[in-house]
Protein backbone atom coordinates (compact mmCIF):
# COMPACT_ATOMS: atom_id res chain seq x y z
CA UNK A 1 0.00 0.00 0.00
CA UNK A 2 1.30 3.61 -0.91
CA UNK A 3 1.60 6.44 1.30
CA UNK A 4 -0.39 8.39 -1.46
CA UNK A 5 -3.12 5.81 -1.30
CA UNK A 6 -3.34 5.95 2.16
CA UNK A 7 -3.49 9.23 3.43
CA UNK A 8 -6.69 10.36 2.94
CA UNK A 9 -8.31 7.72 5.42
CA UNK A 10 -11.65 7.48 5.30
CA UNK A 11 -13.73 8.34 8.87
CA UNK A 12 -11.55 8.16 12.27
CA UNK A 13 -8.18 6.19 12.47
CA UNK A 14 -8.27 3.45 14.95
CA UNK A 15 -5.10 1.19 15.91
CA UNK A 16 -6.83 -2.31 17.78
CA UNK A 17 -4.21 -4.22 19.73
CA UNK A 18 -5.84 -7.91 19.79
CA UNK A 19 -7.44 -7.46 16.34
CA UNK A 20 -7.91 -10.72 15.34
CA UNK A 21 -10.60 -12.09 17.32
CA UNK A 22 -12.77 -11.44 20.72
CA UNK A 23 -13.57 -7.48 21.17
CA UNK A 24 -10.66 -6.39 19.03
CA UNK A 25 -12.35 -7.57 15.86
CA UNK A 26 -15.68 -6.70 17.19
CA UNK A 27 -14.54 -3.51 17.51
CA UNK A 28 -12.65 -3.30 14.51
CA UNK A 29 -15.97 -4.59 12.60
CA UNK A 30 -18.09 -1.72 14.90
CA UNK A 31 -15.30 0.78 13.19
CA UNK A 32 -15.73 0.04 9.91
CA UNK A 33 -19.21 -0.11 10.28
CA UNK A 34 -19.17 3.48 11.08
CA UNK A 35 -16.99 4.51 7.62
CA UNK A 36 -13.85 4.81 9.55
CA UNK A 37 -10.51 3.21 8.98
CA UNK A 38 -8.69 0.31 11.24
CA UNK A 39 -4.94 -0.80 11.04
CA UNK A 40 -5.77 -4.27 12.87
CA UNK A 41 -2.68 -5.41 14.83
CA UNK A 42 -2.38 -9.07 15.99
CA UNK A 43 0.43 -11.34 16.37
CA UNK A 44 -1.14 -13.54 12.98
CA UNK A 45 -2.39 -10.87 11.37
CA UNK A 46 -3.07 -13.56 8.65
CA UNK A 47 -6.41 -14.44 10.51
CA UNK A 48 -7.58 -10.65 9.58
CA UNK A 49 -7.12 -11.59 5.60
CA UNK A 50 -11.27 -11.83 5.16
CA UNK A 51 -11.54 -8.49 6.93
CA UNK A 52 -9.04 -6.82 4.64
CA UNK A 53 -10.84 -8.27 1.75
CA UNK A 54 -13.60 -7.14 2.50
CA UNK A 55 -12.17 -3.65 3.07
CA UNK A 56 -9.21 -3.34 1.11
CA UNK A 57 -9.33 0.68 1.10
CA UNK A 58 -9.86 0.88 5.25
CA UNK A 59 -8.39 -1.96 7.10
CA UNK A 60 -4.07 -2.66 7.36
CA UNK A 61 -3.37 -5.69 8.99
CA UNK A 62 -0.39 -5.35 10.97
CA UNK A 63 2.00 -7.95 12.66
CA UNK A 64 2.35 -6.79 16.29
CA UNK A 65 3.31 -8.70 19.99
CA UNK A 66 2.55 -5.69 22.30
CA UNK A 67 5.22 -7.12 24.78
CA UNK A 68 7.77 -6.05 21.86
CA UNK A 69 8.06 -2.39 22.98
CA UNK A 70 10.69 -2.00 19.92
CA UNK A 71 8.30 -2.78 17.52
CA UNK A 72 5.31 -1.07 18.99
CA UNK A 73 7.22 2.18 18.12
CA UNK A 74 7.61 1.20 14.57
CA UNK A 75 4.19 0.00 14.04
CA UNK A 76 2.91 3.59 14.92
CA UNK A 77 5.37 5.44 13.31
CA UNK A 78 4.18 3.59 10.31
CA UNK A 79 0.76 4.09 10.91
CA UNK A 80 0.98 7.86 10.96
CA UNK A 81 3.43 7.59 8.46
CA UNK A 82 0.44 6.16 6.43
CA UNK A 83 -2.18 8.04 7.16
CA UNK A 84 -1.15 11.12 9.31
CA UNK A 85 -2.95 10.55 12.42
CA UNK A 86 -3.70 8.08 14.68
CA UNK A 87 -7.32 8.94 16.08
CA UNK A 88 -8.54 6.05 18.84
CA UNK A 89 -5.67 3.66 20.25
CA UNK A 90 -7.37 0.17 21.78
CA UNK A 91 -5.63 -1.69 24.34
CA UNK A 92 -7.40 -4.75 23.95
CA UNK A 93 -4.67 -7.61 23.40
CA UNK A 94 -5.21 -9.97 26.20
CA UNK A 95 -5.68 -13.60 27.79
CA UNK A 96 -6.52 -14.71 30.80
CA UNK A 97 -4.73 -16.33 33.91
CA UNK A 98 -6.10 -18.89 36.74
CA UNK A 99 -4.26 -19.38 39.62
CA UNK A 100 -4.17 -19.23 43.54
CA UNK A 101 -1.72 -16.27 44.08
CA UNK A 102 0.57 -19.47 45.79
CA UNK A 103 0.38 -20.97 43.00
CA UNK A 104 1.00 -18.35 40.58
CA UNK A 105 4.76 -18.06 39.42
CA UNK A 106 6.98 -15.16 39.29
CA UNK A 107 7.13 -15.68 35.48
CA UNK A 108 4.02 -15.78 34.87
CA UNK A 109 2.82 -12.99 37.02
CA UNK A 110 5.83 -10.77 34.66
CA UNK A 111 4.66 -12.25 31.44
CA UNK A 112 0.86 -11.29 32.37
CA UNK A 113 1.93 -7.59 33.32
CA UNK A 114 3.70 -7.10 29.85
CA UNK A 115 0.45 -8.22 28.11
CA UNK A 116 -2.12 -6.46 30.27
CA UNK A 117 0.09 -3.29 31.71
CA UNK A 118 3.58 -2.76 30.06
CA UNK A 119 2.10 -2.71 26.76
CA UNK A 120 -0.65 -0.91 26.65
CA UNK A 121 1.71 1.93 28.57
CA UNK A 122 4.16 1.74 26.24
CA UNK A 123 1.65 2.62 23.18
CA UNK A 124 0.12 5.09 25.41
CA UNK A 125 3.60 6.78 25.12
CA UNK A 126 3.98 5.87 21.46
CA UNK A 127 0.38 7.43 20.90
CA UNK A 128 0.22 10.78 23.09
CA UNK A 129 2.85 12.85 21.44
CA UNK A 130 0.95 12.99 18.57
CA UNK A 131 -2.41 12.90 20.07
CA UNK A 132 -1.22 15.50 22.33
CA UNK A 133 -0.05 18.16 19.33
CA UNK A 134 -3.68 17.32 17.39
CA UNK A 135 -5.51 18.07 20.61
CA UNK A 136 -7.85 15.20 20.30
CA UNK A 137 -7.74 11.51 20.58
CA UNK A 138 -8.72 8.84 22.74
CA UNK A 139 -7.37 5.80 24.50
CA UNK A 140 -9.68 2.80 25.35
CA UNK A 141 -7.98 0.34 27.60
CA UNK A 142 -9.84 -3.18 28.03
CA UNK A 143 -9.68 -4.49 31.45
CA UNK A 144 -12.43 -6.11 33.16
CA UNK A 145 -15.16 -6.20 35.91
CA UNK A 146 -11.95 -7.86 37.53
CA UNK A 147 -10.23 -4.20 37.09
CA UNK A 148 -12.62 -3.16 40.64
CA UNK A 149 -12.93 -6.52 42.41
CA UNK A 150 -11.22 -9.91 42.52
CA UNK A 151 -11.83 -13.65 43.61
CA UNK A 152 -10.17 -17.00 44.29
CA UNK A 153 -8.05 -18.10 41.82
CA UNK A 154 -8.05 -14.60 39.78
CA UNK A 155 -5.55 -12.71 41.55
CA UNK A 156 -2.82 -12.22 39.00
CA UNK A 157 -5.05 -11.52 36.54
CA UNK A 158 -6.91 -8.72 38.17
CA UNK A 159 -3.66 -7.49 39.76
CA UNK A 160 -2.41 -6.65 36.09
CA UNK A 161 -6.17 -5.03 35.74
CA UNK A 162 -6.34 -2.99 38.52
CA UNK A 163 -3.03 -1.59 37.50
CA UNK A 164 -4.16 -0.64 34.06
CA UNK A 165 -6.94 1.06 35.88
CA UNK A 166 -4.83 2.61 37.91
CA UNK A 167 -2.88 4.20 35.58
CA UNK A 168 -5.60 4.92 33.32
CA UNK A 169 -7.32 6.93 35.91
CA UNK A 170 -4.08 9.47 36.32
CA UNK A 171 -3.62 9.36 32.48
CA UNK A 172 -7.30 10.60 32.05
CA UNK A 173 -6.68 13.75 34.36
CA UNK A 174 -2.91 14.47 32.59
CA UNK A 175 -4.50 14.61 29.07
CA UNK A 176 -8.09 15.99 29.48
CA UNK A 177 -6.31 19.29 28.63
CA UNK A 178 -5.55 18.31 25.33
CA UNK A 179 -8.73 16.97 24.60
CA UNK A 180 -8.26 13.39 24.94
CA UNK A 181 -10.53 10.91 25.86
CA UNK A 182 -9.73 7.81 27.95
CA UNK A 183 -12.22 4.94 28.53
CA UNK A 184 -11.60 2.16 30.73
CA UNK A 185 -14.04 -0.51 29.29
CA UNK A 186 -15.14 -3.17 31.69
CA UNK A 187 -16.69 -6.31 30.83
CA UNK A 188 -17.99 -9.70 32.42
CA UNK A 189 -18.50 -12.61 30.75
CA UNK A 190 -18.10 -12.29 26.85
CA UNK A 191 -18.57 -14.78 24.12
CA UNK A 192 -14.80 -14.60 23.35
CA UNK A 193 -11.86 -16.83 23.53
CA UNK A 194 -10.36 -15.51 27.34
CA UNK A 195 -11.92 -18.91 28.54
CA UNK A 196 -10.64 -20.58 25.37
CA UNK A 197 -7.32 -20.97 23.66
CA UNK A 198 -6.27 -17.97 25.63
CA UNK A 199 -6.50 -19.75 28.91
CA UNK A 200 -3.62 -20.23 30.98
CA UNK A 201 -3.38 -22.10 34.20
CA UNK A 202 -1.10 -22.26 36.79
CA UNK A 203 0.01 -25.57 38.41
CA UNK A 204 -2.95 -26.64 40.55
CA UNK A 205 -1.96 -27.12 44.70
CA UNK A 206 -4.18 -29.26 46.65
CA UNK A 207 -4.16 -26.65 49.34
CA UNK A 208 -6.32 -24.52 47.27
CA UNK A 209 -8.68 -27.26 45.60
CA UNK A 210 -11.80 -25.75 47.86
CA UNK A 211 -11.17 -22.21 46.92
CA UNK A 212 -9.54 -21.88 43.23
CA UNK A 213 -11.20 -25.57 42.23
CA UNK A 214 -14.60 -24.04 41.62
CA UNK A 215 -13.00 -20.56 39.46
CA UNK A 216 -10.76 -23.43 37.41
CA UNK A 217 -14.67 -25.68 37.05
CA UNK A 218 -16.51 -22.68 35.91
CA UNK A 219 -13.93 -20.90 33.85
CA UNK A 220 -13.19 -24.75 31.65
CA UNK A 221 -16.91 -25.20 31.38
CA UNK A 222 -18.14 -21.12 30.35
CA UNK A 223 -16.27 -21.49 27.31
CA UNK A 224 -19.08 -20.78 24.34
CA UNK A 225 -21.52 -19.85 26.60
CA UNK A 226 -20.91 -16.25 28.08
CA UNK A 227 -24.33 -14.62 28.04
CA UNK A 228 -22.30 -11.35 26.52
CA UNK A 229 -22.61 -10.58 22.74
CA UNK A 230 -18.88 -8.93 21.68
CA UNK A 231 -21.30 -7.27 18.73
CA UNK A 232 -23.46 -5.75 21.21
CA UNK A 233 -20.33 -4.42 23.33
CA UNK A 234 -18.71 -3.07 20.71
CA UNK A 235 -21.41 -0.91 19.56
CA UNK A 236 -21.80 0.42 22.84
CA UNK A 237 -18.36 1.20 23.53
CA UNK A 238 -18.96 3.71 19.92
CA UNK A 239 -21.77 4.76 21.48
CA UNK A 240 -19.73 5.98 24.59
CA UNK A 241 -16.69 7.27 22.71
CA UNK A 242 -19.33 9.37 20.32
CA UNK A 243 -20.59 11.11 24.11
CA UNK A 244 -20.41 14.55 24.76
CA UNK A 245 -18.64 13.39 28.13
CA UNK A 246 -17.72 9.79 27.63
CA UNK A 247 -17.27 7.64 30.82
CA UNK A 248 -14.14 6.89 32.60
CA UNK A 249 -15.37 3.56 33.36
CA UNK A 250 -17.94 1.70 31.41
CA UNK A 251 -19.05 -1.57 32.82
CA UNK A 252 -20.65 -4.17 30.03
CA UNK A 253 -23.11 -6.72 30.51
CA UNK A 254 -25.70 -7.58 33.73
CA UNK A 255 -22.95 -9.30 35.62
CA UNK A 256 -20.55 -6.77 35.49
CA UNK A 257 -22.97 -4.37 36.33
CA UNK A 258 -24.45 -6.13 39.56
CA UNK A 259 -21.18 -7.01 40.67
CA UNK A 260 -19.92 -3.61 40.64
CA UNK A 261 -22.98 -2.51 42.35
CA UNK A 262 -22.20 -5.54 44.96
CA UNK A 263 -18.76 -4.82 45.38
CA UNK A 264 -19.10 -0.65 45.87
CA UNK A 265 -21.66 -1.47 48.29
CA UNK A 266 -19.58 -3.81 50.44
CA UNK A 267 -16.60 -1.33 50.53
CA UNK A 268 -18.94 1.80 51.41
CA UNK A 269 -20.42 -0.45 54.05
CA UNK A 270 -16.76 -1.92 55.53
CA UNK A 271 -15.30 2.03 55.03
CA UNK A 272 -18.22 3.48 57.22
CA UNK A 273 -18.06 0.65 59.90
CA UNK A 274 -14.36 1.00 60.09
CA UNK A 275 -14.25 4.87 60.06
CA UNK A 276 -13.68 6.02 63.64
CA UNK A 277 -10.90 3.72 63.33
CA UNK A 278 -9.48 4.97 60.31
CA UNK A 279 -10.14 8.44 61.49
CA UNK A 280 -8.50 8.41 64.84
CA UNK A 281 -4.89 7.67 64.07
CA UNK A 282 -3.67 11.38 63.71
CA UNK A 283 -1.66 13.03 65.78
CA UNK A 284 -3.51 14.70 69.10
CA UNK A 285 -4.27 18.45 68.48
Amino acid sequence: MSVESTRAASGKVWLITGASSGFGRAIAEAALAAGDTVVAAARRPEALDDLVAAHPDRVNAVRLDVTDTTRISAVVAEVLLWYGRIDVLVNNAGRSQIGAVEETTDREFRDLMDVHVFGPAALVRAVLPHMRERRSGAIVQLSSMGGQLSFAGFGAYSATKFALEGMSEALAEEVAPYGIKVLIVEPGAFRTSLFGGALYRSAAMDAYAETVGPTRSMAEGADGKQPGDPAKAAAAILTALNAERTPLRLPLGNDAVDALVAHAGAVQRELREWEPVSRGTGFDS
